[in-house]
């Protein structure tokens, strides 16, 4: 199925070398917004993107886009930046050296991640971590991650990510939106928050 992602623009490369400014004539108070100064990062005013299944079919301006898929493609709207998503570097000590307690634990545990004593006084299993780990993960797509770190030596939680659709990557590296890639990407607020996070052209996390 096309879907057609209407937002304010797009970064095309994240944790990588800036790309250039798109060529235009419009002078820089134009982009005095929310999002001012965000060229330095890759970021092109007036982007969308097509996506076709599990991969992008299409990345440029949104009134082109529209024109070529508006008749065939779903439409989806965010008032934010699309990106490639957040890298978490951590994530081997987010969720193998962490517990994060069910809601059903809150009264005894709070819902904060439990760490050093206090976590091996719980006297975890693997499905204890499991469990741990899958609600970490959500942790994780809410805040526009696609992609992190391990290695996962722990079963359980290896299974949970690769269940997830995060990609596991060795270290930090560019991350491009090219037409073909996987569709996995971010939008992200003027104020930073994450509005949706999608892995595989499939949301997996949408704010309320």
């Amino acid at each position: 199925m096309l879907t057609l992602h209407r937002v304010r623009g797009v970064r095309l490369v994240v944790d990588g070398p800036p790309a250039e400014r798109p060529d235009d004539t419009r002078p820089d108070d134009e982009y005095a917004d929310g999002f001012a100064g965000e060229y330095a990062d890759g970021y092109v005013d007036g982007y969308a993107v097509v996506v076709d299944g599990d991969r992008f079919a299409a990345v440029g301006p949104y009134t082109e886009l529209l024109a070529a898929y508006g008749e065939r493609a779903r439409s989806r709207e965010w008032d934010g930046v699309l990106t490639p998503g957040r890298y978490e570097p951590d994530g081997a000590a987010l969720l193998e050296a962490a517990y994060h307690p069910d809601p059903r634990e809150a009264d005894e545990l709070g819902s904060e991640p439990i760490r050093g004593e206090a976590l091996a006084a719980l006297g975890m299993t693997e499905t204890r971590w499991g469990a741990s780990a899958r609600r970490g993960l959500q942790r994780l797509l809410a805040t526009g991650t696609t992609a992190l770190t391990g290695p996962f030596t722990r079963p359980a939680v290896r299974t949970a990510v690769q269940r997830s659709g995060l990609r596991e990557l060795p270290g930090r590296r560019p991350r491009t939106l090219a037409v073909g890639g996987p569709a996995d990407f971010a939008v992200f607020a003027a104020d930073g928050s994450c509005l949706a996070t999608a892995l595989g052209g499939r949301l997996v996390f949408r704010r309320r």
